[in-house]
């Protein structure tokens, strides 16, 4: 790792209210933490890749598997706030927060996000078409509105924009004609901007809406936004371990 590059952080954190230990979760003979680190570490702009926890736990699996761990805070109320941790003593010219729960995470879509970084932006995210009523409606999957120019305006647990064409016709949503979008997990930050993430704290959206990506909009931090292909299956409780299962048997690993 060197202070010019950019580097991949896992945070994971052990406490989990709908999942407990989620990181170390067994899938495919592996934990969790293991396959998103695997995976991450096929990213070709990635200098990098370190898992931040909280738990001694995360960090020995880790280092069990050949990986490199550092221990950080357990009060961190978010994953951003945890890589900014990691990015006060470890200085790189950027940082990709890889989210800990998407072990089928495809490296493109993290050299997507890096390579936003190094050509100048100052935050990246990704974000893929809803194709099924069922995401639009579950408040997990987290609906993303961008601008022209590919930019985020708002991010929420809600359909936005609100269907109220739909609505008032009495018609179902059409998702081939309209552009819904989802969030796919991943951000890219200059080190400058993480590090000015996590020195604001909160703001009341993020705590209202339960998503820390609008601390940067509140901020007036731009994010630029690629669109890419439909994101791979996360684990959120313990059942859906089997569907990562049966996606990595049928192949869908391998990517």
């Amino acid at each position: 790792m060197n202070d010019k590059g950019i580097i991949g952080v896992i945070p994971a954190r052990y406490g989990s209210t709908r999942f407990p230990g989620k990181p170390l979760a067994i899938i495919a003979g592996k934990p969790m933490v293991q396959h998103v680190y695997e995976r991450a570490r096929r990213a070709r702009l990635l200098a990098g890749v370190v898992v931040a926890t909280d738990d001694d736990r995360i960090r020995q699996a880790v280092v069990n598997f050949g990986g490199e761990a550092v221990m950080t805070s357990p009060a961190h109320p978010t994953g951003t706030d945890r890589v900014a941790e990691f990015a006060r003593d470890t200085k790189a010219f950027g940082y990709v927060n890889i989210q800990g729960d998407e072990p089928l995470i495809d490296p493109t879509f993290i050299d997507t996000c890096a390579g936003f970084i190094a050509g100048g932006d100052r935050m990246s995210t990704l974000v893929s078409r809803i194709r099924t009523r069922s995401e639009l409606l579950d408040q997990n999957v987290v609906k993303v509105v961008v601008d022209r120019d590919g930019r985020a305006i708002y991010f929420s647990r809600y359909a936005v924009p609100f269907p109220r064409k739909y609505l008032d016709s009495g018609a179902d949503v059409d998702l081939e004609a309209s552009t819904y979008l989802r969030h796919v997990g991943l951000y890219g930050y200059t080190r400058e901007t993480l590090l000015a993430l996590a020195e604001a704290g909160t703001c009341e959206i993020e705590d209202i809406e339960g998503l820390e990506q609008l601390r940067a909009l509140y901020l007036g931090i731009d994010i630029r936004v690629a669109y890419v292909g439909a994101a791979g299956p996360c684990v959120d409780v313990p059942s859906d371990i089997d569907k990562i299962e049966k996606a990595i048997n049928a192949g869908e690993g391998m990517k």
